[in-house]
């Protein structure tokens, strides 16, 4: 990263003097915010550490939330899951997890919090649009005004097959039948009569609950195809992203603040919050030791070899982890769904070409290949406490991103260091909030109030 840019403390560095210009019409705030992302099946979190908790504990949730409350965090993320995910037709062991119905969690820890944000992933497909928009509207007021909604949509039938309904709706009309949803939550929020009738469902109702004082929950949205950059453009006030490092987040800024604008609405009118991880440490090199420590407890051989079959498509255990990626043609011409949407729509032939070149030439076995796919599912911030707090300042200055939405590697301990090391340190910065802006998500996220 560039140290010689002219920087305004206020409105970053000029576009002249930069190698990343801002966008015209957008101006940052010169602040980052940070939330966080407590998962449940998935393939980063390290189970085997001796530190490691319960994941759908109590007191896992109850320490996570009350350490991001403590370290001004914007908003606790729950993801979703509508099914267990699956590996040649089986559950996966080694990242089954069941979830907590997201809404019901969220609203005990409402009583346990005063300011974080309570975001609930809840799918439009399988969902009743007048349904869940009373229950949002109940947690947005048991929050007083804290509550936010993560919009998904899903298309396939895997997942369908848990609901009477299937898989029934085409991939390409999946955001046409989300945009229609949540215009309908969005007039049940604000008391008005629905009379929708769609290719989907007829709905006729009315909103009967007050608002809240945030007026309505926040929209997140984290679509990244073109269709999903413009339905998170027309309805979203937050967009959780994964291109986190800096020149993505920049080109991601524009594209966004493009599209926003031709959507009728302000440049600075959506929020942007890429995923990210984070490996700390006093010092760089004890940051590097960590990162290696975590890459190799989060990718075993049994996760690598099956990462590799679901591409494959066949059984690949006659194969050693430390060697070469398979010399053999997959069995499939597309992975399916079954490990959750990261796996979906991509060319298996094609693909696993690449990836025996790539790792050929990197020289990697099929265990180090696997570690190095799990370092570029997101963004990694691995360094020394005051070498992170200084690359983030940078991105404040840019207006690159709003805010990172953290994944924790570890539960429920994972925000500690975070809290008590970095989150200081951008404060002397002047980077991040020294208090909470008020009591509700929309003040804490800066989104101008609604109407």
């Amino acid at each position: 990263m560039s140290s010689t840019v002219t920087e305004n403390p206020t409105t970053g560095p000029s576009a002249e003097e930069s190698a990343h210009p801002i966008h015209p019409s957008h101006t940052p705030s010169g602040t980052i915010r940070l939330g966080v992302f407590y998962q449940g099946v998935n393939s980063t979190t390290v189970w085997k550490a001796p530190e490691s908790g319960d994941q759908v504990a109590w007191e896992s949730f109850e320490r996570l939330i009350t350490t991001a409350e403590r370290g001004l965090f914007s908003a606790f993320f729950l993801g979703e899951g509508l099914r267990l995910r699956e590996h040649r037709g089986v559950p996966l062991e080694f990242d089954v997890a069941g979830r907590p119905d997201a809404q019901t969690l969220l609203a005990a820890l409402a009583s346990i919090t005063e300011n974080i944000g309570l975001v609930a992933t809840q799918n439009t497909t399988y969902n009743d649009p007048v349904d869940l928009a009373r229950r949002f509207q109940s947690l947005d007021l048991l929050s007083d005004g804290r509550a936010a909604w993560n919009i998904v949509t899903t298309d396939n039938a895997w997942t369908g097959e848990n609901f009477r309904r299937g898989g029934y709706i085409d991939h390409s009309e999946r955001y046409v039948h989300a945009e229609a949803f949540v215009d309908v939550a969005k007039k049940i929020w604000r008391g008005e009569d629905v009379d929708h009738a769609g290719n989907h469902y007829h709905v006729r109702a009315g909103g009967k609950l007050p608002r809240s004082r945030q007026g309505e929950p926040v929209l997140f949205q984290a679509g990244i195809s073109p269709e999903g950059r413009d339905f998170a453009a027309r309805t979203a006030d937050v967009i959780f992203s994964p291109f986190g490092d800096l020149e993505r987040a920049i080109d991601f800024r524009h594209d966004i603040v493009e599209r926003t604008l031709a959507a009728g609405r302000s440049a600075d009118e959506v929020r942007i919050y890429p995923g990210a991880e984070f490996a700390l440490a006093p010092t760089e090199a004890e940051a590097q030791d960590k990162l290696h420590w975590l890459r190799e407890n989060q990718v075993g051989p049994e996760q690598a070899i099956a990462l590799l079959e679901q591409y494959w498509g066949r059984d690949l255990s006659e194969f050693d982890p430390d060697g070469p990626l398979p010399d053999v043609k997959p069995e499939v011409s597309e992975s399916g769904v079954t490990r959750g949407a990261g796996f979906q729509f991509k060319k298996a032939e094609e693909l696993t070409r690449e990836w025996r070149e790539e790792a050929a030439e990197k020289g990697l076995s099929i265990l180090e290949f696997a570690r190095s796919r799990q370092g570029s599912r997101g963004s990694t911030f691995a360094g020394s406490y005051d070498g992170v707090a200084d690359r983030l300042a940078e991105y404040a200055r840019y207006g690159a991103v709003d805010g990172l939405n953290i994944t924790p590697w570890l539960v429920p301990g994972g925000l500690d260091d975070i809290v008590d090391e970095l989150v200081p340190r951008l404060q002397e910065r002047g980077v991040y909030p020294t208090e909470y802006t008020g009591s509700t998500l929309r003040e804490n996220l800066g989104l101008p109030p609604l109407d």
